[in-house]
């Protein structure tokens, strides 16, 4: 895939402190992925079970749910260390084993059925066509020169193709903060408080396909104190 820079707000790359600042955050970035799920949790409440201590009051599918979020983070770093994430099926369906893991339907594979998204009259490809889609996405997250459009790109494409059973959005965004810590620039997380936005947004999306409004409210959940951090 060919080299994409920041050509809006002017950041140079960081590797090292793109990945330290994520990985700093990650019980704020599991707290605010189960609370866009629905799954009310604290962030105190999702701290103490990263650190490894049950908290009352929730499902175990929910407690899961944080777990796996925390362990599919980990496994990202990971591959960014080691130099091997890649926009590809085999780097999203190696994540989704770990995201989707006895959430889902079925993971670490895309889906062999139809799915429909709630509030929403557009149909996602059918199984039959998602490897096409899957193509046809990972061309137009090459064509994008703006690395935030890229990963951007990735991440709504994603969501709306639903390649798998269960946690599109989430695995979007996966694949969206690989790219962009791959490139050494800060990730992107869509605070809980901004669930409805949120929610509302891509509900427009999913039904126009128009990335514009979405890409506007992506980035304005990056931090600019962190974006002076790499100027």
């Amino acid at each position: 895939m060919t080299t994409a820079n920041d050509t809006v707000w002017g950041m140079s790359p960081n590797s090292a402190m793109a990945k330290q600042l994520a990985v700093r955050d990650v019980p704020s970035l599991v707290y605010d992925a189960v609370n866009l799920e629905g799954v009310a949790m604290t962030l105190p409440e999702v701290q103490t079970l990263l650190d490894g201590i049950t908290v009352g009051g929730h499902k175990v599918s929910d407690q899961n749910m944080a777990l796996n979020q925390a362990e599919a983070w980990r496994h990202l770093f990971s591959l960014i260390s080691d130099n091997s994430f890649s926009f590809t099926k085999e780097v999203a369906l190696e994540i989704y084993k770990i995201a989707g893991k006895e959430e889902a339907l079925e993971w670490g594979a895309f889906r062999t059925g139809n799915v429909t998204i709630s509030g929403s009259d557009y149909e996602p490809p059918s199984p039959k066509e998602l490897e096409n889609a899957w193509s046809n996405i990972v061309q137009e997250v090459s064509s994008c020169s703006d690395i935030y459009d890229r990963a951007i790109t990735a991440f709504l494409r994603m969501a709306r193709a639903q390649p798998f059973w269960d946690v599109n959005k989430r695995m979007g965004r996966f694949m969206m903060n690989g790219i962009l810590l791959d490139a050494g620039f800060p990730i992107i997380n869509v605070p809980a408080k901004k669930q409805k936005e949120f929610n509302q947004l891509m509900l427009e999306f999913y039904n126009s396909g128009d990335m514009s409004s979405m890409n506007k409210f992506l980035r304005e959940c990056v931090n600019p104190k962190i974006i002076e951090n790499f100027k």
